[in-house]
């Protein structure tokens, strides 16, 4: 296992939280000098649990892939859970029924198409905090719309050409990017980026009832090319 050196005066989160907890006066209760000895005490904490880390070590890692459950330093690990019996007192799985309910907006005249929204691999999770990594923004540096080349031609738009999308809500112009594995009636806009190109702006402001989770996914949409952003 190689660790890269850090640049400059750098720190590891971990080494960051220590030292605030010296300063509040806790550090007595955060005297680690490595992640390892951090995951020590995972496995310690862990132990004798359902998701039991006591069995995997640094020293083990560094030979083999261990998947945990794993309860002691001999145990194979677990790659697959619920082989056998499920984690009910009788072994058995339990089924949940939930009613279908469709999505409350529906594509119409005005709005023929269906834009959903979602990551993208090289701002998977920096792109959703700060965008502040020069390598990755040179992979994709701003926001598009993926959209089946039939579709595009219809609405006159060509590739790399800014594109108006407009829901019920307001608009957002980001660039096009044929796609012809997507359906013809959906369109696809990552949700990483601010300012025109903010296409959480435009999504439906639905939550899910039950984590309260924004419902970005899909909402009714239509195209139309930018000639003068101006003026539109």
């Amino acid at each position: 296992m190689t660790i890269p050196k850090r640049p400059g005066e750098v720190k590891h989160d971990w080494e960051i939280l220590c030292a605030i907890a010296h300063k509040l006066g806790k550090g007595r209760y955060f005297p680690f000098m490595s992640a390892e000895e951090i995951f020590n005490e995972l496995r310690l904490s862990s132990r004798g649990g359902k998701a039991d880390y006591y069995g995997v070590t640094y020293e083990r890692l560094r030979r083999e892939r261990v998947y945990w459950p794993c309860p002691d330093p001999h145990h194979p690990g677990t790659p697959r859970l619920f082989t056998e019996r499920f984690a009910h007192a009788d072994g058995k799985a339990r089924f949940a029924v939930l009613s279908f309910q469709t999505d409350k907006e529906e594509t119409d005249e005005w709005y023929p198409l269906y834009l959903t929204t979602g990551r993208v691999l090289a701002h998977y999770l920096s792109g959703t905090q700060t965008r502040r990594s020069p390598a990755l923004s040179a992979r994709q540096p701003e926001a598009v719309v993926e959209i089946h080349p039939r579709t595009a031609k219809r609405y006159g738009i060509g590739p790399g050409m800014l594109v108006r999308i407009e829901t019920r809500r307001g608009a957002a112009v980001v660039r096009s990017r044929y796609n012809d594995q997507i359906r013809e009636d959906t369109i696809f806009v990552p949700f990483h980026w601010s300012g025109l190109g903010q296409i959480n702006n435009v999504t439906s402001d639905e939550l899910d009832p039950h984590c309260r989770m924004p419902a970005f996914k899909r909402c009714a949409a239509r195209v139309r090319p930018v000639v003068d952003l101006g003026r539109n």
